[in-house]
């Protein structure tokens, strides 16, 4: 099988954030020194023109938070400069009027806000911070400039009940398209997993308000709507198949098949500071190591279904996490040998008693009392926080 060209570059500009959700998919152990050397902006923009010189069509300008590169601007110009479609992916905050005139005017083209819920008090609850007012207000001034937005909102136990009322805040806010995902379990939301799973009553009845919002808002919004692995019959392909259509570069320069890649033992990830991104994207060991099907044990290689060029053997970073073996089938689907660990998940992770959700970082005093305040004025018991350091 031929190695196809990436259309999409996933730019992860930093792994800073003012916001602390407990399901955040970067890497757990981002504070450390791996990441703390960022790419300059001259390295941004050789990889841009790299990109583009690759076939890529598209850019997210992601993170972390971009908003807090004081180069943002320069490096949307870059994308522009190489042609490149760009998105800033966005938590919204930090956010303001002349700066987003500022990425206007340099080429951005593309504004994706997310939000953690509908409802004011939960959003600040997942985010750790008091953001909801702000990110609202943000979302008006991206449809006031002209740019398209996109609202998304990862979803979860805590959340799911309320996909009706998240549609209508997306179709209040102009949205052109709404991103409903449920949430996957890398990083943080492992940590997570056990407050964040849904049951299959929530998932189906999100499910079933997507497809009425479907109908109504037809011609007015796309909604994408995202179903856990643990409650389908079988695994998404990752990243539309491990270096198939998508390349991440991670804040210090390592080029990524996908997000969670790094925690896969014995890849070596080549840089973007001393590799042409084409080399890396053709030739590296690691973009090789799971691409295409000549890889695939059984059941994959011989499945009767010929899912294996559909899905390409699901997540490899899932089937680490749940057998330990990266090369395994990937438990989600129910041919595979080790479904039983996902069917074991689904029976008592639903039913367990409320855990307290773990933050990826401590935040700040006033940050807390806000949130308690909040919580206690809508008769709700003080949220319980376990604080990570990093």
């Amino acid at each position: 099988m031929s190695t196809p060209n990436p259309l999409l570059l996933i730019a992860e500009l930093t792994y800073r954030c003012p916001l602390h959700c407990p399901y955040c998919s970067n890497p757990v152990e981002i504070g450390g020194a791996r990441y703390r050397d960022e790419l300059a902006t001259a390295d941004w923009a050789r990889v841009f023109q790299q990109a583009a010189a690759l076939g890529v069509l598209q850019v997210a300008l992601t993170g972390g938070e971009p908003l807090v590169r004081r180069d943002l601007e320069q490096l949307a110009g870059s994308a522009a400069e190489a042609g490149l479609y760009s998105t800033l992916v966005t938590s919204a905050i930090p956010f303001s009027r002349a700066r987003m005139k500022a990425l206007r005017v340099a080429g951005l083209d593309h504004v994706q806000i997310s939000f953690q819920d509908s409802d004011l008090c939960e959003s600040d609850r997942m985010a750790g911070a008091s953001s909801f007012v702000h990110k609202h207000s943000a979302a008006e001034l991206v449809t006031e400039l002209g740019f398209p937005l996109t609202v998304n909102v990862v979803l979860h136990r805590n959340n799911l009940d309320r996909v009706e009322e998240i549609i209508t805040l997306a179709e209040r806010l102009g949205a052109c398209r709404l991103e409903l995902a449920n949430a996957q379990y890398h990083g943080w939301a492992v940590i997570n997993r056990a407050a964040l799973f849904p049951t299959r009553a929530q998932v189906e009845a999100g499910e079933r308000a997507v497809e009425r919002a479907r109908k109504r808002l037809a011609s007015k919004m796309e909604i994408l709507w995202v179903i856990p692995d643990y409650w389908d019959e079988y695994p998404k392909p990752c990243m539309g198949g491990w270096g198939r259509q998508a390349i991440v570069v991670a804040p210090n320069g390592d080029a990524l098949p996908c997000h969670a890649a790094a925690t896969i033992p014995g890849l070596a990830f080549e840089s973007v500071r001393d590799i042409d991104l084409g080399k890396i994207w053709f030739d590296s060991e690691a973009f090789n190591r799971f691409r295409g099907i000549d890889w695939m044990g059984e059941p994959c290689r011989s499945c009767p279904l010929g899912r294996q060029r559909v899905d390409f053997g699901g997540c490899r970073c899932q089937s680490l996490q749940l057998t330990g073996r990266a090369e395994a089938t990937d438990p989600a689907c129910h041919l595979s040998p080790d479904h039983d660990l996902i069917l074991r998940l689904r029976a008592t992770l639903p039913e367990d008693a409320e855990r307290p959700l773990v933050y990826r970082t401590t935040r700040a005093a006033a940050e807390r009392t806000a949130l308690t305040s909040a919580f206690r004025a809508r008769g709700r018991v003080e949220p319980s926080i376990t604080d990570q350091t990093r």
